[in-house]
């Protein structure tokens, strides 16, 4: 059976690593984006892959803001969701202490996740990369002696290096939500969906976000995320992101409905399973 190509942004054995194999299972081709609108444009074009993973929150550092303007434009569909519990490691070349460390490399989310284990090692200085793994992936590589890095287990097994410290983390239920994203005309009809996510901006009307709320409320719909962010050329507006669950599709289906007449510009970005922890 042929692998599925999925992108993801970062390096082989990065958390979005994790969340492909986590998804589609470890027999996938993994593409790597340099960053998220490469992500996306990479997804978009079917002679490159099947589908992508791409990050939206996390549960200590909140949300991706720029994603969800990406995803608005993309014309890409959420297939899926899948929440990874994210370990950061302190490792380095075989044979190195925690003494021996005059830098320590990784992604700033996860220098601010583990900060406060740095607060007892004044003496190393923190040093922002672009990727987890690549900050891993380049002590290896240039036998960075002196010099360790922030990372998951993966990337400790892919490149040869030694946990120097385990699970550094000062919040230990630290998970990151993924989206799985495909092209429209690639996405099998789910027909027993539980959760949805979708954006609107209101309409003029008073009180119509309020009424927006209380038809999901009604209808018995468990809004779990929303997040606004501003439409771009018209200031002190707003579009919003919201993530719904409920019993059935039928539930949705009477609130987008109710709430048709208080909307404007109303995406459905996609209707898919409610995602499991992945530890």
């Amino acid at each position: 059976m042929k692998k599925r190509k999925i992108v993801i942004q970062g390096v082989e054995g990065c958390f979005h690593h994790l969340a492909a194999n986590a998804y589609y299972g470890e027999d996938v081709e993994i593409i790597p984006a340099g960053n998220f609108a490469t992500l996306v444009e990479l997804i978009q074009d079917e002679s490159v892959c099947d589908g992508g993973i791409m990050a939206i929150e996390n549960s200590i550092a909140g949300s991706i803001l720029q994603n969800y303007g990406l995803l608005q434009d993309s014309g890409l569909v959420i297939e899926g969701e899948i929440f990874l519990r994210i370990k950061q490691n302190l490792m380095a070349l075989p044979g190195q202490k925690i003494e021996d460390l005059k830098e320590v490399h990784s992604h700033p989310m996860a220098i601010h996740q583990c900060r406060a284990f740095f607060h007892d090692h004044p003496n190393i200085k923190l040093v922002e990369m672009e990727d987890t793994a690549l900050s891993a992936k380049n002590v290896r590589n240039n036998q960075l002696m002196g010099v360790g890095a922030i990372a998951g287990d993966y990337p400790a097994e892919l490149y040869g290096l030694e946990i120097i410290a385990e699970e550094i983390e000062s919040i230990k239920d630290n998970q990151t939500r993924f989206f799985v994203l495909k092209r429209k005309k690639d996405v099998v009809p789910n027909g027993g969906y539980n959760k949805a996510s979708l954006y609107f901006s209101t309409s003029h009307k008073p009180g119509s976000l309020s009424y927006i709320l209380d038809c999901f409320a009604k209808e018995n719909i468990n809004l779990s995320k929303i997040q606004s962010l501003p439409i771009p050329g018209i200031n002190w507006q707003y579009f919003f992101h919201v993530d719904l669950e409920f019993q059935g599709p039928r539930q949705f289906r009477n609130a987008l409905d109710k709430i048709s007449d208080y909307t404007k510009g109303m995406q459905v970005l996609g209707t898919y399973n409610k995602g499991i922890v992945i530890t």
